[in-house]
């Protein structure tokens, strides 16, 4: 593509620009690398991608690391008992995606002889590959010119071509123009290098726009307001839910868990017992909703936000012997609860009512001591 006010062309500077400013990402064969011959492992590009949605990059590599270390090939991850799986992906967000991922691992290592289709079409089959997904490991993986539009390619393209038109409707008009920006060679390069370009250059706030390669072209810049794109509609207030968590000590300072149902929210993931909530409605927020009678002591209210709704838990705690406790689960150790399969706002609660419960080497008599 060559710009008609210039006659530069941008797909080209970008490129240029990726060669000697792209970031060493654990999932990445830099342009050197990829010069020699090494070509990109569809297993470590699709595992990225997946965790990288809705995600930061700094969030995603300690993630990563234990993936591949745990499970360095797609078979071996579809081998992987579900609950390590969970295990392994407790407080990356999302829960969805992990369950999509097993499932995904499953359907390529025994169904596709361990290798991930090449086209975008092909991917999309697979659980859990979306449009932009697939896109994403189509070109990165298999140099297939395929747009790809994350949320940084849609804040760099936006700029450059000063999108009025609103989210998510401008999005064709958007995936349009980076389709006609990306080359039949080094696709892949190009998808990553709109990828950092947003990420470390065309930021949300502050872009660094006199170190942009597109900055002679950029009709955002030329009307002196980068920030105004991409043009988003207006935010609708997410709604607040309720609900109580309960966590339940015994005499040796384990915890009380139990198992989430392996759909909806949180599907699969491991919790403290809670009251009956969820996206659309309010639980108890009283005591009388615990999993058996105890002398329950409030331990205040931890708020989690969601995607489409936000979460307050009151949080109360007791001391109990397994004797009398009651209903399912099991009484984890607080050496190994760290371990378990526990969400982001289960941790919350939890440490709500027994602050020092993720410290390590701590005796159980200080982890059940009264806020």
């Amino acid at each position: 593509m060559t710009d008609t006010h210039t006659g530069t062309n941008p797909t080209r500077q970008i490129l240029a620009w990726y060669d000697r400013h792209h970031r060493d990402l654990p999932w990445r064969v830099s342009p050197a690398t990829a010069a020699r011959g090494v070509r990109p492992d569809p297993y470590r590009v699709w595992l990225s991608e997946v965790m990288l949605q809705q995600t930061t990059v700094q969030a995603v590599k300690r993630y990563f690391d234990l993936f591949t270390s745990k499970w360095p090939t797609v078979t071996d991850l579809a081998k992987a008992e579900t609950e390590e799986v969970m295990k392994a992906w407790a407080g990356l967000g999302y829960y969805a995606r992990a369950r999509n991922l097993k499932k995904c691992a499953e359907a390529v290592a025994f169904g596709h002889g361990g290798g991930f289709p090449d086209t975008e079409e092909g991917l999309k089959v697979l659980p859990g590959i979306g449009d932009y997904t697939a896109a994403a490991i189509a070109a990165i993986a298999f140099d297939r010119q395929a747009a790809v539009l994350d949320g940084n390619v849609e804040r760099v393209i936006s700029r450059f071509h000063a999108i009025d038109a609103p989210l998510p409707g401008s999005k064709p008009h958007m995936r349009a123009s980076v389709a006609a920006m990306t080359p039949t060679d080094r696709p892949g390069d190009f998808a990553q290098a709109m990828m950092d370009l947003g990420a470390t250059i065309c930021t949300p706030k502050r872009p660094a726009c006199a170190l942009c390669p597109l900055k002679e072209d950029c009709r955002a810049l030329a009307g002196d307001d980068p920030e105004r794109f991409p043009v988003k509609a207006a935010k609708k207030e997410k709604p607040v839910r309720l609900g109580a968590a309960f966590v339940a000590v015994d005499e040796t300072g384990a915890v009380l868990l139990r198992k989430r149902p392996g759909h909806g929210l949180l599907g699969g993931m491991t919790e403290v017992p809670n009251s009956d909530w969820n996206a659309r409605r309010d639980g108890s927020t009283e005591p009388d909703a615990a999993p058996f009678a105890a002398d329950w002591q409030t331990c205040g209210t931890i708020i989690h936000v969601f995607t489409h709704f936000e979460l307050r838990l009151a949080v109360f705690r007791c001391r109990v012997s397994r004797a009398a406790a009651g209903g399912p689960g099991w009484w984890e150790p607080w050496q190994t609860l760290d371990g378990q399969a526990l969400p982001t706002v289960m941790k919350k609660a939890i440490q709500q009512a027994l602050p020092a419960a993720f410290e390590p080497k701590m005796p159980a008599r200080e982890k059940v001591r009264t806020p």
